[in-house]
C-alpha cells in the first residue's frame, strides 16, 4: 500500500480551470483501485506554523500498489483533460509515503 500526498498550488483566477480537471481526475481513482482519502482546502485559520505558501488544496490519496498509482496517472481519459491541469496548477509538492 503507498500513500500519496499532493500539496497543491493554483494559479490565481485558474480555481474553476482546476476544479474542471478535478471532477474528471477524482472519480478515475477508483477505477485504479486507490481511495481519496482526503482533499483539504486549508485557509489561513488552519495554518498554524509554516514557512511555505499555504496550498489552495491537499490530498491524500492511497493505492494497492505503485503500478496502480502509475496506471491512473496513465488514464487516457486524464490524459486528455491534462491541459486544464497545466493551465491552472502553478506547481504540485507530491509525496510518496507508506503506513507504519
Amino acid at each position: 500500500m503507498i500513500y500519496i500526498t499532493q500539496l497543491v498550488y493554483v494559479r490565481p483566477g485558474q480555481e474553476r480551470t482546476f476544479e474542471t480537471f478535478e471532477q474528471v481526475a477524482i472519480p478515475l481513482i477508483s477505477r485504479y483501485r486507490g481511495q481519496l482519502l482526503l482533499r483539504i482546502r486549508p485557509d489561513t485559520s488552519s495554518f498554524i506554523q509554516g514557512e511555505t505558501e499555504l496550498p489552495y488544496e491537499i490530498h491524500l490519496v492511497t493505492f494497492p500498489s505503485e503500478k496502480d498509482f502509475e496506471d491512473f496517472s496513465k488514464d487516457p481519459e486524464r490524459a486528455s483533460m491534462l491541459h486544464l491541469k497545466e493551465a491552472s496548477v502553478d506547481r504540485i509538492v507530491l509525496i510518496k509515503g507508506q503506513a507504519l
